[in-house]
């Protein structure tokens, strides 16, 4: 199928064919027509398949139609989790729109107020917002929702467990009842099926591409780990290797971020950190400069780097196993995008057997275990057969939530203490204890340290 044949306006199909694309992914040929007829629709497809053109362009064609309803608010809003994911989707309207007269703004927290309310005081067609700030613009009474026509939730399944659920509802309403709502996510459980029934009408459903498809381009391989200091060692291999021209190395919190990237800056390496605490204009810079080539390694949090769409990751790291089994799906389909290969590596511990065991389930296959020599661990993994608890491997268990953290970079259990944390980081790392973190440059913004710019 080719896009002509999805019936868009000849506009959309121009700037369809100026980006070089000729057939609609699976999930586009699926969604597009059912938006475009009007239905409400919940989709289910992995990171990497083509899902942010799947509501795009719908929203764009039902633009082409005049607005039948007063007032300045948007005929279309789009909700999504994370400030790099709403950039991207910005950047996709622009290149699907660019040959029709459409008004977009992005609504995001960490940037200027001043900048959104002139925004707002116009009148605009489409708005792309994490809830937080659209939230504090609605209680506001800076934006009207009374002349949606369509709202669309990406990463629905992200903004749940980032808890924004309340935020989604009070959004959801205060728009018009008669809406169309758009529904994508990367899992479905009974809190997300809840939402669905709570925001969409009679919803068609789509499930695109397995797990084992969004994987099949990725190389993974498993490091046992006996403690921190084993895992550092591995890092250190890794980024030596000339074979990892740019990697993404996921970290469990946003301090052992800034940590470990200051800690490769002081080995020579080309790094820096993104997560949360970082103003967006720290985090656009920090994802030019890795597109450019000025940044080798980038050291992440999942909530930084959901959506991350840097060409040419050749790795993906992970020092910490994510919390979520499905986390792991996304960390390593930053590589190995657009048909290309990627090389996935994976850091754990015996502490870290019960994250291995559900990413294990939720993918299907167990991760192949490497051993480097003379880095081979001294202890391993408990037996297979000793770690499902009562399941069966495979069972439907995957998605199933806990509560307790990764392990800490700051502590070999796990304990993230407080005022004690630096000191025990210094003995276990071998860190002089003169070291002037205050004085290295690299980029984060860490507890009681400032940002400050790679050079």
């Amino acid at each position: 199928m080719s896009f002509a044949e999805l019936q868009l306006h000849p506009s959309i199909l121009k700037a369809i064919d100026a980006c070089g694309y000729t057939e609609p992914t699976p999930i586009q040929e699926k969604a597009i027509p059912m938006a475009m007829a009007g239905h409400d629709l919940i989709a289910t497809a992995q990171t990497g398949t083509g899902k942010t053109a799947a509501f795009v362009l719908p929203a764009l064609q039902r633009l082409n139609v005049p607005s039948t309803g007063t007032g300045r608010g948007p005929r279309m809003l789009i909700l999504t989790p994370t400030r790099e994911l709403a950039n991207q989707i910005t950047d996709s309207i622009r290149s699907y729109g660019k040959f029709m007269r459409v008004k977009s703004c992005a609504i995001l927290g960490g940037m200027p107020y001043r900048e959104q309310l002139r925004l707002l005081s116009q009148p605009v067609d489409i708005v792309i917002a994490t809830p937080g700030r659209l939230i504090d613009h609605l209680d506001n009474r800076r934006i009207d929702l009374r002349r949606l026509e369509m709202l669309i939730l990406d990463e629905a399944d992200r903004m749940l467990d980032m808890g924004f659920t309340e935020d989604v509802d009070k959004i959801a309403a205060a728009a018009p009842s008669n809406r169309q709502t758009l529904m994508f996510t990367a899992t479905m459980d009974n809190t997300m099926a809840q939402l669905a029934q709570r925001l969409l009408n009679s919803p068609e459903r789509i499930t695109i591409a397995g797990k084992k498809a969004t994987l099949e381009n990725i190389e993974q391989r498993l490091h046992v780990a006996d403690d921190l200091r084993h895992k550092n060692r591995l890092l250190q291999h890794f980024v030596s290797d000339i074979t990892v021209t740019k990697a993404i190395i996921f970290s469990a919190t946003k301090r052992d971020a800034d940590a470990l990237a200051q800690e490769l800056y002081e080995q020579g390496h080309k790094v820096a950190a993104l997560h949360g605490d970082m103003n967006q204009g720290a985090r656009n810079r920090t994802i030019t400069d890795m597109r450019r080539g000025k940044v080798r390694l980038l050291v992440a949090t999942d909530v930084a780097a959901r959506g991350l769409d840097v060409s040419g990751i050749s790795h993906v790291i992970n020092f910490d196993l994510p919390k979520f089994a499905e986390d792991y799906v996304h960390r390593i389909g930053r590589t190995g995008r657009a048909g290309a290969s990627g090389v996935a590596i994976s850091f754990a511990s015996l502490n870290d057997q019960n994250y291995l065991d559900k990413i294990e389930r939720f993918i299907g296959q167990p991760l192949p275990q490497h051993v480097i020599p003379g880095l081979e661990p001294t202890r391993g993994l408990r037996p297979k057969s000793t770690t499902s608890r009562g399941h069966k491997r495979g069972a439907p268990t995957a998605g199933r939530k806990s509560n307790a953290a990764p392990a800490s970079r700051w502590s070999d259990n796990g304990a993230e203490s407080g005022a004690g944390n630096g000191k025990s980081r210094i003995k276990k790392w071998g860190a002089p204890k003169t070291s002037k973190a205050v004085t290295v440059e690299y980029r984060g913004a860490g507890a009681n340290r400032p940002s400050r710019r790679v050079i």
